[in-house]
């Protein structure tokens, strides 16, 4: 019996390396099962799912001209709906609520100094922007890498 992609055969686990396992198949051939192709789940360590001497169930995803044959166990089975997904792997869809709301910039609160004629309001701005824009030019200067301008 020859083998085709999209066969579905009973083989032994033969060997497990960090990136897969190798599976003997029928007329003595041996495929490899990525680790991505073992589980739906994140698997870390191959070790923890599979040992040596197992029969699993594989699906055949592709045959190499040079004869490598690609398996999948996890393709042997229904994928999992989405939301019903276990594990809190880095693309798990269940995230941690937030207790507070997020933090927008709010201007400080200016605190009113009795009153101020138009000309302490306008002294008082004037100061205010100067070192807004001090703190911008430095910002900006940093990220040029301590470029300065020269004054002709």
């Amino acid at each position: 019996m020859a083998l085709q992609v999209g066969d579905i055969v009973e083989g032994k686990v033969t060997g497990i390396k960090p990136f897969g396992a190798f599976v003997s198949l029928p007329d003595n051939k041996t495929g490899l099962v990525h680790i991505s192709e073992v589980s739906y789940e994140y698997v870390q360590d191959l070790a923890a799912v599979l040992e040596e001497g197992q029969t699993v169930s594989v699906k055949v995803i592709s045959i190499a001209p040079d004869g490598k044959i690609a398996l999948s166990i996890k393709r042997t089975h229904p994928a999992p709906p989405r939301g019903n997904r276990q594990g809190g792997g880095p693309r798990s869809s269940q995230r941690p609520k937030r207790e507070a709301p997020p933090r927008v910039w709010q201007p400080k609160p200016v605190q009113p100094q009795g009153e101020m004629s138009f000309e302490d309001m306008m002294a008082r701005y004037k100061t205010q922007s100067e070192e807004k824009i001090a703190d911008l030019k430095r910002v900006t200067e940093n990220r040029r890498g301590g470029y300065s301008r020269r004054r002709g």
